[in-house]
């Protein structure tokens, strides 16, 4: 699965928490694309500068490379939630009811533990980075904060997948085909006619 899923609410209390985490995900995932326009203007800049008025961008490097963190990690938790990671779903594709929310359930825990370890790992390189003041090479620009967001995004990432287990939990234990708060397995002919949806502007195509 690699298109955007419906992701299916109601009024339950599962599902207002979901609602409003998504709209922290959502104001994420909108800076990580403000900050690509914004490199895409520098780089812009860069080449028109250079070549017009042989005044490139100074640093334009370093300032690249310090915000691809940024672009890289802050939707990460938005596109969990959209189920927009590339996975192989040929098995679990097949399953329904609490089966396949037994398996979907193991394999979120799994990544639930990975992600903690990631937090762990990238907030001390964060805080070797904030001791050492560690910086670029060429306009020695401070390369903290480029670690420091990776780990507040995968934090973000957590919470989401901590929210996604209490989801899959009760769909265990409920039974059914449409769980709340989760993005729904849609076969290959659904997530074509709902990206022909999303760019023709249907509502059908919209979460």
């Amino acid at each position: 699965m690699s298109a955007a899923a419906k992701v299916r609410s109601d009024h339950s209390l599962l599902s207002r928490v979901d609602q409003y985490f998504f709209k922290l995900e959502s104001i994420f995932n909108l800076l990580g694309g403000m900050i690509i326009f914004a490199i895409v203007i520098l780089a812009v800049a860069n080449i028109l500068g250079r070549k017009l008025l042989n005044i490139p961008v100074n640093g334009y490097i370093d300032w690249t490379e310090q915000s691809m963190a940024f672009f890289a990690f802050m939707g990460i938790a938005y596109c969990q939630r959209q189920g927009g990671h590339i996975r192989m779903d040929i098995l679990i594709g097949s399953l329904r009811g609490r089966i396949l929310w037994l398996f979907e359930f193991i394999s979120t825990l799994l990544m639930f533990v990975m992600t903690i370890i990631l937090v762990y790992g990238s907030f001390l390189h964060f805080d070797r980075a904030w001791t050492n003041g560690d910086s670029s090479f060429d306009i020695e620009l401070p390369t903290w904060p480029s670690k420091l967001i990776v780990s507040i995004a995968l934090s973000v990432l957590s919470l989401r997948l901590l929210l996604q287990l209490w989801a899959y939990l009760r769909a265990l234990i409920e039974g059914g085909d449409n769980p709340i708060a989760v993005p729904l397995i849609e076969d290959v002919a659904m997530q074509a006619q709902r990206e022909v949806d999303a760019v023709s502007g249907s509502k059908e195509g919209q979460l």
